[in-house]
């Protein structure tokens, strides 16, 4: 049987969000984001191997926490480096004697609200494709603007995704792609194995599947996470409670938000519960 592995991405500063402390260890839900995010891959995936890329300076915050939270999903730790491209570099060393069509998922730390269906479907999907996003249609208008930002044109909005993480690959492919020089030009793990020609497949996405990186992101990922722990029956009661104590100038983008996925969107796994294993590469 073939393993699953999953590289997180966790070496980000979060200086948007404003906080001495990192994104990916603030709270949510009285537990650091990073954990809520593994606690749901857990949950989609049992069995899944686990690297966590990390900044150096952040190790030691990382070994507290999992103490403090008896945290006890075996996770290696990988050291970030000065891009995203060199940290997930760093990820795919951690992951030694494996089968060349293992698949490999990276995720960035600071989606906790993927939904399990997501992360099923990526990781089903890339046994076929080999090479896997998930994205959602755009909903505003788009427009492309020129190199100095002078002049813009509308864009056909049925032409553009917006692409989230979990994006999945054979471990073979992903090793041959990070084995390429780094360019700018990648801006995530598509990018890098489109380069070598490889075709990317799209599956969709869940809307709740954001990015936490402002505070006004930590704001709705509250209001959703308290949505999925409530039954359906309580979820526009849940909704306007919430609604009701942020900024008046939140509660618009906040209103539309999904109401929640049922179990398949929320829950923390039974084994998510404490211990992880440092190797540094």
């Amino acid at each position: 049987m073939l393993k699953n592995y999953l590289i997180l991405v966790a070496g980000g500063q979060g200086l948007r969000m404003g906080s001495e402390v990192p994104k990916q260890f603030m709270l949510l839900g009285g537990r650091p984001v990073i954990m809520r995010t593994i606690d749901r891959f857990m949950q989609a995936l049992p069995d899944l191997h686990v690297v966590v890329v990390l900044n150096p300076d952040y190790v030691d915050m990382w070994q507290r926490l999992c103490d403090e939270h008896h945290f006890q999903v075996p996770c290696k730790v990988a050291l970030g480096g000065r891009e995203r491209f060199f940290s997930v570099r760093n990820g795919l060393e951690e992951i030694k004697d494996a089968d060349a069509s293992s698949l490999v998922g990276v995720h960035d730390a600071v989606r906790p609200l993927v939904s399990v269906e997501v992360i099923r479907r990526a990781y089903a999907e890339a046994i076929e494709h080999g090479a896997v996003v998930p994205a959602l249609p755009a909903v505003e208008s788009v427009r492309l603007v020129d190199a100095d930002g002078g002049r813009s044109i509308a864009v056909s909005r049925n032409s553009v995704m917006l692409v989230q993480t979990p994006q999945v690959f054979t471990l073979s492919l992903l090793r041959r792609a990070y084995g390429q020089p780094y360019r700018e030009t990648f801006t995530d793990d598509a990018s890098v194995v489109e380069a070598l020609g490889q075709t990317i497949h799209i599956v969709p996405g869940n809307r709740e599947n954001i990015k936490l990186t402002t505070p006004l992101d930590m704001q709705m990922a509250e209001i959703l996470l308290n949505v999925f722990a409530k039954p359906n029956e309580q979820n526009d009661a849940c909704i306007t409670s919430a609604m009701a104590r942020m900024p008046k100038a939140s509660r618009t983008e906040a209103a539309l938000s999904p109401k929640g996925r049922g179990a398949d969107s929320g829950g923390e796994s039974e084994a998510a519960k404490g211990g992880c294993e440092e190797t540094k590469g």
